[in-house]
């Protein structure tokens, strides 16, 4: 049973930007809702006067408006949103022409840089300046081989003010990895830094970035931002400038490129860990609105803001952050290892910047929780208002330890979503209770349901998570697909005309939602299928184990649940802790729950946006080939599985 943690007071929530929306709506369309449940059936019942009415209430800056919202809110995929609209990304980041700072940059070698909105501007308009004299113009590609600092955003910003599309790895990627993303989508110019520091090292990046543009031939112009030095030696890569001496000084005004509201901004990237990624491609308007949505409604994003999200450049949550500048917010960009020089290092960052959203992983929660951190005794949290956790399901216990040792007075917004769609299917309502467990809500125009297995929409229990009505940020193809026949395979084989995302959940009576986990690295041992968070938030609550990853190995006709978990510091995995686990599992979970077999590991092997690789450890353990380790943040942590003697009885 799900505990209320939090509840917003009725003055807070009259404050919102969701409460104003949805008073807006009550006046428009004479309804007379009171809180969200009644705001989101309308929502997806509604999805073009929804659409709409969000355009308009988060101002969407377009030279051309729209003939219609939607040509058709039954066709999926393949409707159009915004038919004939013109407008241009950049230009709706860089409307903020003041002195209010937009980016903070904090990286591990502590030193603080800031830009104002007017700085930024005048940053992008000598970078875009410089692109087109190269010849940059609409659909090409222009990449970064970047760790998360401004001038990630300022090439980004530059290159789609052009209506170049930008893509971006972050430098911890391995070559294979990079080139196996932007090997496939032939870019123009590399927007790359020296190096990087990580764990209070620098890491050079020169040798790196060689081995990459010798097998993309593609590429015209290397720009190198120096970071880990002042002067780095980029006499052996070949076309390369620096990031000084390639931007036009003399430039100070941007000719933002109008574009059809379905034309392409970003390309995104699966993990890759079953082969080649899938490049999806998204809209330009679709990523700002959508995005600008999930800020300015579920996040409560305000021009007075400053956010910070622990991210990457290889990660969607970059891309989510930077739409933050739409609001005119102040964005804190941390580039490095979380717990460098301390585990306490990004609280203090938050106290001594005065951060009001502050968003992270689950796995950096528990990882602090395990440390004895307890932020809101150490720092001044006074301006905090939000915490933001996704990547993994989050247990109940951190949770709870949100509310303990952060702060009792704050939204806990544990949000699921994906590169995919560069946004949320499930987040925060700012007006609505945090119960432990829950994603408070399904995201305003997302019609997500849990369909169980004859394709019905079920609440209370477990089932496959769908969207069944379009939305705009679904992408628009995938690079090289060109019968569209790997982008409908991804998601519409599975009920015709609805979104399989591949994901297990349970949509709870009052509205929440509970993830449970990759419905493809499900458990299905009896033929029933059993998602992986289930056992997870068990075993998250053990101070025994420091980490753990559960799969299923077919055994006599059937499939039998192996756990492997890597022992925390002065512990040993004995048979009394063994039992202790299944006990806890049997009673806690169910009895088909209970791990046949529970192995110690030196290692749990992630992807380099740090998700546990379930579907690798399965085939590593059943002999079969892993093809693409390159996208592994530890491929090393493989080798363990591979011929186990315990795993043959």
């Amino acid at each position: 049973m799900s505990k209320l943690l939090w509840q917003p007071s009725e003055e807070r929530i009259k404050s919102t930007n969701m409460y104003r929306f949805m008073t807006l709506v009550n006046e428009k369309f004479n309804k007379n809702f009171k809180e969200y449940a009644s705001l989101w059936e309308w929502s997806v019942d509604n999805i073009e006067d929804f659409w709409a009415t969000t355009w308009d209430f988060i101002d969407i800056k377009a030279s051309k408006s729209y003939d219609k919202a939607i040509d058709d809110p039954g066709k999926m995929p393949g409707a159009k949103f915004f038919v004939n609209s013109k407008l241009n990304f950049a230009e709706n980041l860089l409307q903020f022409k003041n002195d209010n700072l937009a980016l903070i940059f904090r990286g591990e070698d502590l030193v603080r840089r800031t830009l104002t909105y007017n700085q930024l501007y005048d940053e992008v308009a000598k970078t875009a300046a410089s692109l087109k004299k190269l010849g940059i113009q609409k659909g090409d590609r222009v990449v970064g081989f970047v760790p998360n600092m401004p001038e990630s955003i300022i090439a980004m910003l530059a290159a789609t003010s052009l209506g170049a599309i930008w893509s971006s790895c972050s430098p911890d990627f391995g070559i294979k990895g990079v080139l196996d993303r932007f090997g496939q989508t032939r870019p123009k110019v590399l927007f790359t830094a020296d190096g990087y520091f990580f764990k209070g090292k620098p890491l050079d990046s020169i040798n790196k970035i060689g081995g990459i543009v010798k097998e993309i031939p593609s590429i015209e112009k290397i720009v190198v931002i120096p970071y880990v030095s002042e002067e780095p030696d980029i006499s052996n890569l070949p076309n390369a400038v620096m990031f000084d001496a390639f931007k036009d000084p003399d430039a100070d005004k941007i000719d933002f490129q109008q574009m059809d509201f379905d034309d392409p901004l970003y390309i995104m990237y699966s993990s890759g860990t079953t082969g080649l990624p899938k490049c999806m491609v998204q809209s330009v308007g679709g990523v700002l609105l959508h995005q600008k949505k999930e800020l300015v409604l579920h996040t409560d994003l305000k021009e007075e803001d400053t956010i910070f999200y622990f991210t990457t450049c290889g990660w969607m949550m970059w891309n989510w952050l930077t739409c933050s500048l739409s609001v005119g917010a102040s964005l804190v960009l941390f580039d490095g290892n979380p717990f460098h020089p301390g585990p306490d290092a990004l609280w203090k960052m938050a106290q001594d910047e005065k951060v009001t959203v502050f968003g992270t992983s689950a796995g950096y929660i528990e990882a602090l929780k395990t440390a004895g951190v307890k932020p809101g005794k150490q720092f001044d949290l006074s301006a905090l208002k939000s915490v933001l956790s996704t990547g993994s399901p989050l247990s109940d216990e951190n949770f709870e330890f949100i509310y303990n040792e952060v702060k009792e007075d704050l939204q806990l917004a544990s949000i699921s979503g994906g590169s995919d769609l560069n946004g949320c299917f499930a987040l925060g309502n700012p007006i609505g209770p945090v119960y432990t467990g829950e994603l408070q809500c399904r995201g305003l125009g997302m019609k997500v349901y849990a369909y169980d297995e004859s394709g019905k929409p079920v609440v209370g229990q477990q089932a496959e998570l769908v969207c069944a009505a379009p939305f705009p940020s679904m992408p628009i193809f995938f690079w090289g697909d060109e019968d569209g026949s790997k982008y409908h395979s991804a998601y519409f084989d599975e009920y015709p005309g609805i979104w399989t995302h591949g994901d297990f959940i349970m949509v709870t009576e009052h509205g929440g939602v509970i993830m449970f986990g990759r419905s493809d690295a499900t458990l299905n041992p009896g033929g029933v299928r059993i998602g992986t968070a289930e056992i997870y938030r068990r075993l998250d609550a053990m101070e025994e184990l420091e980490d753990s990853v559960i799969v299923g190995q077919s055994w006599n006709n059937d499939v039998r649940v192996i756990l492997f978990v890597k022992m925390a510091k002065g512990f040993d995995l004995k048979d009394e802790l063994q039992n202790t686990i299944r006990a806890d599992i049997r009673a806690n979970a169910s009895p088909r729950h209970v791990p046949a077999k529970i192995i110690e590991c030196p290692d749990v092997p992630y992807t380099l946006n740090m998700k546990k690789v379930e579907l690798a450890v399965k085939k590593t353990i059943e002999g079969k080939e892993v093809k693409n380790k390159d996208a592994l943040k530890n491929p090393e942590a493989l080798d363990f599985f591979g011929g186990l003697e315990e795993l043959k009885s």
